[in-house]
């Protein structure tokens, strides 16, 4: 198959005029005036690189910790009508036997996605701070433990795991961890100097900078500036205008620069559907207006999608470039599969986000070269 007469990114993401040659799975060639297959015509079209989404917990009714098939492929079918095209499920702190059923749920169904398919887990909690826990249930917070994650890895493989890096035994797990999947500070209480000894000692990457940590202050720097000090790790923001103060946002983005940030949703199951009650770590949600809460008032994860917090991520004043990587390259760099998907490129996936020109609009959606969704 030929996707022809469009614009294309390329893999160094600069706008141009190209042909993509599809072969089975992969992108075969990227040229001009190609032929010698089934030619699709995207005149007023721009193709860009599928958005990969590394933290979410939940879309289109469904929790990832459900531990269902079905939840699955509704997040699956769901994510690729936004756009998605590849995706980490993101567990809550919960007891270790529920966490073990949604890993064993995506191991038996990775392989099957109709949609966005699974890189592998983020597992966000136990192993996190309690004063800082937003919606993770505190009951359930427990010390880091290396073994428990090495059995639960054994299981799905995960490919990021959330710590407070003040926490005891918190830099030994980080060390053993880090040579296993990416460690991300997260959910934490932890001073300047004990987030900067956690990215010393094997964390790579920030989980929805400036939420769920102390924020910055004059005379108490605390782990976001601890994050966005420590150069070649990647740092999450949840770009749905509000959990971050849309200037604030585009403040860090500029930080950070076009290399560094990463788009997640960090989306619960009312993503795509509307406001109502909805729950999330066995806690009841009341979503109003867009924005989901426990009852007392804590956000409790977003209702957004990556889609929707690229074009944020536009009208906040964020450069293009910076955009369109964030929700590309970046997130399949921060958690090692750069080497396959994320850019346009010749020998990656085929998963591909065809938009118009204007990107008003989707018009179609490849996740391994196969049509997905409109």
């Amino acid at each position: 198959m030929i996707l022809k007469n469009a614009e294309i990114f390329d893999n160094e993401f600069n706008r141009r005029k190209a042909d993509i040659r599809i072969d089975g799975e992969k992108i075969a060639e990227i040229g001009d005036n190609l032929s010698g297959g089934q030619e699709v015509d995207l005149s007023g079209c721009v193709i860009l690189p599928g958005f990969i989404d590394i933290h979410i917990h939940g879309c289109g009714g469904a929790d990832f910790c459900d531990a269902k098939e079905d939840t699955l492929e509704t997040m699956s079918k769901t994510l690729a009508s936004f756009g998605v095209t590849s995706f980490c499920p993101a567990t809550m702190t919960l007891p270790y036997d529920e966490i073990e059923k949604a890993f064993v749920c995506a191991a038996e169904y990775k392989g099957k996605e109709c949609g966005a398919y699974i890189h592998g887990i983020n597992m966000e909690g136990p192993f996190l701070s309690v004063e800082r826990r937003g919606a993770q249930p505190a009951e359930y917070i427990k010390k880091p433990d290396i073994n428990e994650f090495k059995r639960l890895n054994g299981i799905c493989n995960i490919s990021l795991v959330s710590l407070a890096p003040e926490v005891e035994g918190a830099v030994e797990f980080a060390r053993e961890a880090s040579k296993i999947c990416t460690v991300s500070a997260a959910h934490t209480v932890a001073t300047y100097e004990q987030a900067k000894e956690g990215f010393e000692n094997g964390i790579t990457h920030t989980t929805h900078l400036l939420n769920g940590m102390n924020p910055i202050s004059n005379r108490n720097p605390g782990p976001p500036v601890a994050a966005l000090n420590a150069q070649g790790t990647t740092a999450e923001l949840i770009s749905d205008g509000i959990h971050i103060h849309p200037e604030y946002l585009a403040l860090i983005y500029s930080i950070l620069g076009e290399d560094r940030s990463v788009a997640v949703s960090d989306s619960m199951r009312a993503s795509g559907m509307g406001d109502g009650e909805y729950t999330l770590g066995g806690q009841t949600v009341y979503v109003k207006n867009g924005k989901a809460t426990l009852i007392d008032g804590t956000i409790a994860a977003s209702t957004t999608n990556v889609f929707d917090e690229f074009k944020n991520i536009l009208r906040f004043g964020v450069p293009l470039k910076q955009a369109l990587k964030s929700c590309t390259i970046n997130p399949a760099r921060a958690i090692g599969v750069d080497g396959v998907t994320g850019s346009i490129a010749e020998g990656k996936n085929a998963d591909l986000l065809v938009m118009a020109n204007d990107f008003t609009e989707r018009r179609a959606v490849y996740v391994k070269g196969r049509k997905v969704s409109n």
